[in-house]
């Protein structure tokens, strides 16, 4: 039987905590920044978790 391959992208933007939580990036940080608030764009800098829905998704592309 083969080998299980995880999801190259998913690996790139994910990481698996201690506790078995997924730790994610927040969107909306990459460019036109200039429109944005200051606070705003500190608390985008800040990682976020992946949603109770979303977290099966992502662990099956992870392979986990």
């Amino acid at each position: 039987m083969p080998k299980v391959k995880t999801n190259s992208s998913a690996k790139k933007r994910f990481k698996v905590t201690g506790s078995g939580k997924i730790k994610r990036k927040h969107a909306f940080k990459s460019h036109i920044l200039t429109k944005k608030t200051t606070k705003q764009k500190r608390n985008l800098t800040k990682a976020g978790l992946v949603s109770d829905a979303d977290t099966p998704n992502v662990k099956h592309m992870l392979n986990i």
